[in-house]
């Protein structure tokens, strides 16, 4: 197993470091706006866009931060609770079962949902 090291970073990096784990929207403006023009130039309707994101997060298997980044941006684009099932349903027999059932209880903290009891 490898240890951490003890590396020298400055205050600047420090405080960067602590913005961007803490979602910082300053911070990730440049993102956002990069994806935007993504959005654009892939021919897709905002919500559509935000769909195919979850996909790829699920296939990836994404931190759980992602899932409520990204769940939150498909409901801000018009998407319902129910396209987001669709989409982990659609994208099961490509990505497997160990992804969709690591995915969904992302998801589901992601909307705001209690997780089944022993989880």
């Amino acid at each position: 197993m490898t240890t951490p090291v003890q590396a020298d970073v400055s205050d600047d990096t420090r405080e960067l470091f602590g913005a961007l784990a803490q979602g910082d929207p300053d911070l990730l403006g440049a993102g956002l706006e990069a994806r935007a023009a993504f959005q654009v130039k892939s021919g897709l309707d905002a919500r559509s866009y935000a769909l195919v994101k979850i996909a790829a997060l699920i296939a990836m298997d994404a931190p759980p931060a992602s899932y409520v980044w990204q769940v939150a941006n498909a409901l801000a684009e018009g998407a319902t609770p129910e396209d987001i099932l669709g989409v982990l349903i659609a994208v099961a027999p490509q990505v497997g079962g160990p992804r969709i059932v690591a995915a969904a209880p992302e998801i589901m903290v992601a909307l705001g949902l209690a997780l089944p009891d022993g989880m």
